[in-house]
């Protein structure tokens, strides 16, 4: 009877999170899926059901595929920064000997972690400015003025510029979690290694890397969804632009609704998105199932 009781108790504590839960989350998905298959104007608030229209729009939708494909883009090279750049930059920094400049290290790469995408957005918007922007000025001072350009006024560049602010940003928060991962490394295991004759390279390939696969995979879950998820940087740096180039789907997602009043077209994007991001999370949470790496 009284574990009856603790059970209906802790129910009674679980229920307003889950009704909270239930109304401002799973609650809106449903209905986003329902307006996802109407036309729907929100300023005259007319709807008319379209079925699967706006998916065969979608499909269909040049500016779309574009958006999809940067958020490609950023994924893979936030993987290769983000990931095993920065696991590289971590397992140097660990394997200084002086406590102090690791310390120093970490503090250093993790600063830019700690501004935020808006204002990081608009330093590097003054940075690269064609005429006043530093970038250029530099090529300029260093004997490469012919690589002087508008960064973030032309269709080959502007998506690159965006990615390449956001590698920075995010760069140092990365190599801080691998910096960690690194520490609960025993050290006996490395100096065994040692004691065998393995050289540094070989102790990275052999025993780094094996002990942080945890690490590293939910490390390039988390990268690639949040390279799908994309918004502020674009938002700031460029809208979109030029030409629609720098797009991604969320961007695309708020011009859609916001801009050319399609919020059932806007919906379709959304369930699009969040069909991505669940299966990345769904992966996400397979990888974290895995058996633990044990020493």
């Amino acid at each position: 009877m009284r574990a009856v009781f603790h059970r209906a108790l802790g129910l009674a504590w679980v229920i307003p999170a889950l009704a909270v839960v239930g109304v401002f989350v799973y609650l809106p998905l449903v209905q986003n899926f329902g307006f996802s298959a109407l036309e729907w104007d929100i300023y005259s608030g007319e709807q008319e059901y379209v079925g699967l229209e706006n998916y065969s729009k979608l499909l269909n939708d040049p500016v779309f595929w574009s958006s999809f494909g940067n958020n490609v883009l950023y994924a893979v090279v936030s993987i290769v920064f983000q990931v095993f750049g920065a696991l590289l930059l971590a397992a140097l920094i660990e394997s200084i000997r002086s406590d102090r400049w690791r310390r120093n290290l970490r503090a250093i790469y993790f600063l830019p972690s700690a501004i935020s995408l808006t204002v990081a957005g608009l330093l590097f918007y003054f940075i690269y400015e064609p005429n006043l922007g530093p970038l250029n000025h530099l090529l300029e001072a260093v004997g490469l003025g012919e690589f002087t350009q508008a960064w973030l006024g032309q269709e080959s560049t502007a998506m690159l510029a965006i990615i390449a602010m956001s590698q920075w940003q995010g760069f140092g928060y990365s190599t801080l979690l691998f910096a960690v991962a690194i520490q609960r490394i025993p050290s006996e295991i490395y100096g065994a290694a040692a004691l065998d004759g393995t050289g540094p390279i070989r102790r990275f390939i052999h025993v780094t890397l094996p002990l942080v696969r945890e690490m590293t995979g939910l490390m390039m879950m988390v990268t690639i969804s949040g390279a799908f998820q994309v918004f502020n940087e674009v938002m700031v740096m460029t809208s979109g632009g030029p030409n629609n180039s720098t797009q991604v789907m969320g961007t695309w997602l708020y011009r859609s609704g916001f801009v050319r009043n399609n919020f059932g077209y806007a919906a379709a994007i959304a369930t699009v998105l969040f069909v991505i991001t669940l299966g990345i999370a769904l992966a996400q949470m397979w990888v974290t199932r895995r058996r633990r790496v044990e020493w």
